[in-house]
């Protein structure tokens, strides 16, 4: 059930991260990238179901992967989809070395305890941001950049428009009600049970000719899947070392050595930083929801779930997608009472089940989804009583690192802002001797990321 849970709340990958990929005119079709999604996530959690043993899954990195798309190759910067899995290659043996050197553990350690007490609220509030963007109850607004959905009817707001929003709000309480009255897979349940009254409410809109209504359905197709394999098989897999080292298009829109060392550093830089703390971060926050630390406060099988993330990295480079993460939304089936590798394993197999049932994933509706982030979100914000908001410095590290993880739409950023904000603190408090080595080396790195890049 949890292993079910934590697929249905994370499936959404596969389209989004195809869809965006596809947008690039030298890169994959919307098959090939599906499939390569696909191929990654089931690489990275098969490794957290036999060789980790616990249960987290794996995935295409949102943040991660719009970074490569709209910054590395639609801003002009002549980088190649190839390239692009060439550093992604590389990203994931940088980290293979640090795991191996014990190296990566350090760098966890040397995260203040402020930010550690953050980083789960952190998450918690990201993915209920996420999953109240995907399901329409927070919009764009001009002036405030966010605002609440309007269901004023009289204002312009349409039965189709809202129907999104209203299900994810139903879906959210029903799920509440439902976990109140101790229902095993309550999760589950508040996705599908979401999901029919989507479809539900469309229906009924048809019958008054609701153009959102009427495009809901007109938009379900039904393709052969086995066009995206072959598709796959020739626009992604092992592009990286066909042509990942060529740097050809780079120089013909007028770069050059000096600027190409940039991009090189800068680039791995960005994408080693934002993987490490991404990752570091969602393997605290999640195992912290399921009891799942040490006596340290450390995640248990932590250096093993590291190597599954760089091999998973590795392996999805090669198939053709971008760095492969454990994702936040396994809260989401460790909350459902998900312990074990066995929870991985299940989603592993409908990750392997969803590569030739590509049309029927798309029938989820993405404010279905949502109901499980926000209700994780709910359930993650239970970690803020771990910050001691009566020491100032405490207090103000731990919050400038949650409130950048959702404002700044980035974990690795707000743990990045949390780390510099406690040496600055504690260098104008004099207690500078007690900032650690593996913290100032981190806190340096953060500095020249924010700087460069």
């Amino acid at each position: 059930m949890a292993g079910v849970t934590t697929f249905m709340a994370m499936v959404y990958i596969l389209m989004v991260n195809a869809g965006m990929f596809s947008e690039v005119w030298v890169g994959p079709s919307y098959g090939a990238a599906y499939i390569a999604t696909a191929i990654g996530a089931i690489v990275g959690t098969l490794l957290m179901a036999f060789f980790a043993k616990m249960p987290l899954a794996q995935a295409s990195g949102m943040g991660i992967n719009a970074f490569i798309v709209y910054t590395l190759l639609l801003n002009g910067t002549g980088l190649t989809y190839a390239n692009c899995m060439m550093f992604t290659l590389l990203d994931g043996v940088i980290f293979l070395v640090l795991t191996a050197t014990g190296l990566r553990k350090k760098i966890f350690e040397a995260i203040p305890a402020g930010v550690r007490h953050a980083i789960p609220v952190g998450i918690g509030l990201f993915i209920a941001f996420i999953g109240m963007q995907n399901a329409g109850i927070i919009v764009n607004d001009d002036s405030t950049l966010v605002k609440f959905v309007s269901f004023n009817f009289l204002g312009g707001a349409t039965y189709g428009g809202i129907i999104p929003a209203f299900v994810a709000i139903v879906g959210v309480i029903a799920i509440a009600v439902l976990s109140k009255k101790e229902v095993k897979g309550a999760i589950l349940w508040g996705i599908l049970g979401s999901a029919v009254l989507y479809y539900a409410m469309s229906g009924i809109g048809c019958i008054f000719q609701d153009e959102a209504c009427l495009a809901v359905f007109q938009n379900i197709s039904f393709s052969n899947p086995f066009t995206a394999f072959a598709d796959w098989g020739t626009q992604s897999v092992g592009k990286v070392f066909i042509e990942g080292f060529d740097f050809s298009n780079f120089f013909t829109l007028g770069g050059n050595v000096g600027s190409l060392i940039l991009v090189l550093l800068t680039t791995a830089l960005s994408l080693c930083m934002i993987d490490m703390f991404d990752t570091i971060g969602t393997l605290y926050g999640a195992c912290s929801k399921g009891n799942l630390l040490d006596e340290n406060g450390t995640p248990i099988n932590m250096e093993k779930m590291m190597l599954a993330d760089s091999i998973a990295t590795c392996a999805g480079a090669i198939a053709g997608t971008s760095t492969v993460t454990t994702f936040v939304e396994s809260a989401s089936g460790v909350s459902a009472g998900g312990k074990t590798g066995l929870t991985s394993l299940v989603t592993g197999a409908l990750f392997i089940l969803a590569m030739f049932l590509s049309p029927i994933a798309q029938l989820i509706p993405s404010c279905a989804t949502a109901t499980a982030l926000i209700w994780v979100g709910v359930l993650m914000m239970g970690s803020v009583v771990k910050i001691d908001w009566n020491d100032a410095a405490e207090a103000i590290v731990a919050f400038l690192s949650f409130i950048v993880m959702v404002l700044g739409y980035s974990i690795s950023k707000g743990i990045g802002i949390g780390i510099i904000a406690y040496i600055l603190i504690m260098i104008c408090t004099g207690k500078i001797k007690e900032i650690t080595v593996p913290t100032w080396v981190v806190g340096v790195f953060f500095v020249a990321t924010f700087v460069l890049t």
